[in-house]
């Protein structure tokens, strides 16, 4: 769907993105990735056409990216812009209509979507009028309506309570499912793994890591787990050349270990050893969330 190659964006002595290169798939939901001033948003307008690299291409649906592809793309920034003191249906209308959308059509997507975001009273409201999260909700709509190929999501969630950033989170799923391709860019972890399918870390200018979540959290398996337990009698004994003890604790009538497996073992060795002396009543791997991948990356390049 979206091919960036190379793209290099200079700011006066500040350099924004550096031969960042990625790939993102038809139909999936791809996590931008990145601390505050990593790149980000300098490379989602790019995407935009809002601003031009300085060297690199991209491509849609191997086309080269060019004015006509406006029309295929939804926005939503971070900083949202909205006009304050317009009506909120007459801005959907002209905001449709730039988008290439004849007025019936459009009058008719918005009518259907304000419905769908329990927003049929608001057509004579005024964003001044709206609460911060009401207004991201008109955005959302704005950025939606046109039915585009491309959506391109800036921290969507951003001042959503979390009944509205539920409601959000079905309907990007449910854009998704009916074909549209999402880039993500957010700094709640928590979503990256509930939503997107791949992801990209961008930090300093330069892309670090670049996968699908399930890959990247596979690599980053240490063999560690996780093991509940109740004694029979008396506790287990450790055994230092089968695994390291990092951590254990008491859990209701029983106990819970965290232990890290030495080279060449395998959790079959841990079972083996361990029956004999304890009742088991769960074993689970423990395999760091991406907002750990995330931070241990960041921190190991600081």
């Amino acid at each position: 769907m979206l091919s960036i190659r190379n793209i290099v964006k200079q700011y006066a002595t500040h350099r924004a993105l550096d031969d960042v290169s990625m790939e993102i798939e038809h139909g999936k939901i791809f996590g931008l990735l990145g601390p505050n001033g990593a790149g980000k948003t300098s490379l989602i307008r790019i995407i935009n056409q809002i601003t031009a690299p300085d060297n690199g291409q991209i491509f849609i649906n191997g086309e080269k990216l060019n004015p006509s592809h406006i029309t295929q793309i939804g926005y939503l920034p971070e900083e949202r812009g909205l006009y304050k003191k317009m009506e909120i249906g007459e801005q959907m209308l002209y905001l449709a209509r730039l988008k290439g959308m004849h007025k019936e059509e459009a009058t008719r997507k918005i009518k259907y979507w304000f419905e769908k975001m329990e927003m049929q009273t608001w057509w004579h409201k005024k964003v001044e009028d709206l609460s911060k999260g009401m207004q991201q909700k008109v955005q959302f709509v704005a950025t939606v309506v046109h039915e585009p190929k491309l959506i391109i999501l800036d921290e969507p969630f951003s001042g959503f309570d979390p009944v509205n950033a539920e409601l959000i989170t079905k309907e990007i799923l449910e854009l998704n499912k009916k074909g549209a391709t999402i880039i993500f860019s957010t700094h709640r972890m928590e979503s990256v793994e509930q939503l997107c399918d791949n992801i990209a870390l961008i930090h300093k200018s330069h892309k670090i890591l670049d996968g699908s979540v399930k890959q990247i959290k596979n690599s980053y398996r240490n063999n560690t787990y996780q093991i509940e337990y109740t004694a029979n009698g008396t506790d287990f004994k450790i055994n230092d050349e089968l695994f390291e003890l990092l951590n254990q604790q008491k859990l209701g009538e029983g106990q819970q270990i965290t232990l890290k497996l030495k080279e060449g073992k395998s959790s079959n060795d841990v079972l083996a050893y361990l029956i004999p002396q304890v009742h088991i009543t769960q074993m689970t791997e423990v395999i760091p969330s991406i907002n750990e991948i995330f931070i241990q990356k960041v921190t190991a390049l600081n």
